[in-house]
């Protein structure tokens, strides 16, 4: 089993650009593309720095979430910064969060691991706590002898 934490989170807001995931959701290969794909495209026209300068921390948040019947994905950060109309506040709740930790050559790499784990392993055999919707994310907190480390933090509901 994989190394979890639960964690007790205050309520928190992440500005997001997002994007509408068209592949099936058990098309992992092609959500992943769909994913790689719309974070080369906000890296290179300049719209993931602009978040970065207005973030009140170094974190960079991918973020999967619901909206309206559509699976949508969200490149954000942390903000007190006003809305543009092509950002979303994402409104993450108060309470116990799934944490899983871990580290990759990549953001990438990261991110499809830490997703990996928490959705593949750690929920499915959980007993006391479930995912019951929401948003998730994926946190990139920074880089360490080469490799990119973060966390996936999922709001649980005890069983």
């Amino acid at each position: 089993m994989a190394m979890y934490t639960l964690e007790e989170k205050n309520s928190f807001i992440v500005l997001g650009i997002g994007t509408e995931l068209k592949s099936d959701y058990t098309d992992y290969v092609g959500m992943n593309k769909e994913k790689e794909s719309f974070w080369r495209a906000v890296e290179q026209d300049g719209r993931l720095e602009a978040l970065k300068a207005i973030a009140t921390n170094d974190y960079i948040f991918a973020v999967n979430e619901a909206v309206n019947h559509k699976r949508m994905y969200y490149a954000g950060v942390m903000t007190e910064a006003s809305v543009l109309e092509e950002q979303r506040v994402i409104q993450f709740p108060k309470g116990q969060y799934l944490v899983v930790k871990g580290e990759g050559e990549t953001a990438d790499e990261l991110s499809s691991m830490l997703t990996g784990i928490a959705f593949g392993q750690v929920l499915p055999g959980a007993e006391n706590f479930a995912y019951v919707g929401g948003p998730n994310a994926t946190v990139e907190m920074g880089q360490r002898d080469g490799f990119v480390y973060g966390e996936m933090w999922i709001a649980v509901v005890k069983k």
